[in-house]
């Protein structure tokens, strides 16, 4: 007989058979299933991203379809009204090479456009609080003054890049110290690596990573606009021979519009050209050349630490050297949160059961046997084991309606426990003392199976030795 108990005792133990499969391996909580996002749908940036994050363009994109326009209908009518006359006329190579220079010129604009120039991904929040404790509270930097006593610290480091000091400055968007030669574009509100310029033909950023195709797509440019502007010209020239210059007029009007349209914008293409082949030539870029940061000669003070002193050497560089990879992994997933435990929606949850369980404990009453477990496996001080002796209690009631709320196995295990430190003199509640739900009496049969179902329950969870163990000191604590 256990100690403190009032009454003839008898040795038994409480079983359930249930067709519910259950491991050791089993999670009780409910997981919530977070669809995966990627980066790019959470970009900081104002950015635009098309192919899931394939294409990255800057948001104000209007120009770049002008752009686009303007190459396909000139180089169309001049495929169209211009390339059948001149391969007659002349030779049939004109189409070809017209042709190669427009697919080189479409290709290098599109992989302009849609890629990453060198965008610096932000500081994590973490990174962020790190280098403000070391630097101040920027606001009180930009403010000139300074909070807790802490004295101010400058907004810039300072590097040593072949003998010439560079200054780091602090982005205050971006929260890092900006990479030599990099800056902060306020169209795309990212600092980009190597940052050149914001191009609005192109829609997108001149940067670290896609400067050499805005190069070859501007010099490619300015050699089709060139070759359509002549064979234009051209064409029009040996119609005027033979039925004069109105005449020649009339009979191909689109070459006209061709005209026009590369006489107003053959200027612009092949400065712009020039401008960028000085600058690859000296290793510069737009910005730094605007502001005036080097100057070409060695021997001055602000000479370009960059510059390889050789314009083969520069150009080389800038057109074959290696394409580093993207930064901020705009298609890579974001981590999930991790699973939070299932709270009970209301107090009936304590005593319901799984549906396997309730079903299955209708059809068939709890059945005596003996013990089956050592009673010392789940012993801890102050508390009895799950598989010690028991009173004997009254069988043949039903379960509760399998209707009921789910019940979660360490639920049950939980509610149970601190009723036993109550009643010291038994190991498992009566019937008369087990809780039952509002509305409901403690001594009614509906509430005596309800305990018996709960002890089912213990004793089939007991068989988990592990999982049992967790949260039996979950519930001590």
């Amino acid at each position: 007989m256990p100690p403190g108990g009032g009454g003839p005792m008898k040795d038994c133990e409480y079983s359930q058979i249930s067709t519910h499969s259950s491991s050791p391996m089993e999670s009780p909580h409910k997981k919530k299933k977070i669809a995966a996002r990627r980066k790019w749908e959470v970009f900081p940036g104002r950015n635009k991203f098309f192919c899931n994050g394939r294409i990255m363009m800057a948001r104000q994109t209007g120009v770049f379809y002008l752009t686009l326009i303007l190459i396909l209908v000139t180089s169309g009518l001049f495929f169209a009204f211009d390339c059948p006359y001149l391969a007659v006329k002349i030779t049939p190579a004109i189409p070809v090479v017209g042709g190669i220079l427009f697919f080189f010129v479409m290709g290098t604009l599109l992989r302009t456009s849609f890629s990453d120039p060198g965008v610096l991904p932000r500081a994590t929040p973490d990174e962020a609080a790190d280098l403000e404790r070391q630097i101040g509270n920027p606001e009180d930097i930009a403010n000139g003054t300074s909070s807790g006593g802490y004295r101010p610290p400058p907004r810039t480091k300072e590097v040593i890049i072949n003998g010439q000091t560079v200054k780091l400055k602090y982005c205050f968007t971006c929260k890092i110290f900006r990479p030599p030669r990099a800056s902060h574009c306020s169209l795309c509100d990212n600092c980009v690596e190597r940052f050149d310029h914001h191009c609005p033909w192109v829609g997108n950023c001149v940067g670290k990573r896609n400067y050499r195709f805005f190069y070859m797509f501007i010099l490619s440019l300015s050699f089709l606009t060139v070759f359509i502007f002549a064979f234009v010209i051209t064409h029009v020239i040996l119609r005027s021979q033979q039925a004069g210059f109105l005449n020649a007029l009339k009979d191909s009007p689109a070459s006209v519009l061709e005209a026009v349209v590369c006489f107003f914008s053959v200027w612009s293409i092949v400065g712009l050209s020039g401008f960028h082949t000085y600058l690859i030539s000296s290793n510069q870029t737009t910005n730094e050349d605007i502001k005036g940061s080097w100057s070409n000669k060695r021997g001055k003070e602000n000479y370009n630490p960059y510059s390889y002193g050789n314009i083969f050497t520069n150009c080389c560089v800038a057109l074959c050297g290696p394409i580093s990879p993207s930064l901020i992994d705009r298609r890579g997933y974001i981590q999930p949160d991790t699973p939070r435990p299932a709270a009970p929606s209301n107090g009936m949850a304590a005593y319901g059961a799984t549906q396997s369980q309730s079903d299955t404990a209708a059809a068939t009453p709890l059945l005596q046997s003996e013990p089956s477990l050592a009673s010392d496996e789940l012993h801890l001080p102050g508390k009895p084991g799950l598989g010690t002796p028991c009173a004997s209690l009254t069988l043949g009631q039903p379960t509760p309606p399998s209707s009921m709320p789910n019940l979660a196995a360490e639920a049950a295990l939980t509610d149970i426990l601190p009723l036993k430190e109550e009643h010291v003199g038994h190991q498992f509640l009566t019937p008369e003392e087990a809780p039952s739900p509002p509305g409901m009496l403690a001594g009614s049969p509906l509430a005596h199976s309800r305990t018996m179902h709960v002890l089912g329950l213990a004793s089939q969870d007991s068989l988990h030795e592990d999982s049992v163990r967790g949260l039996v000191k979950l519930s001590s604590v």
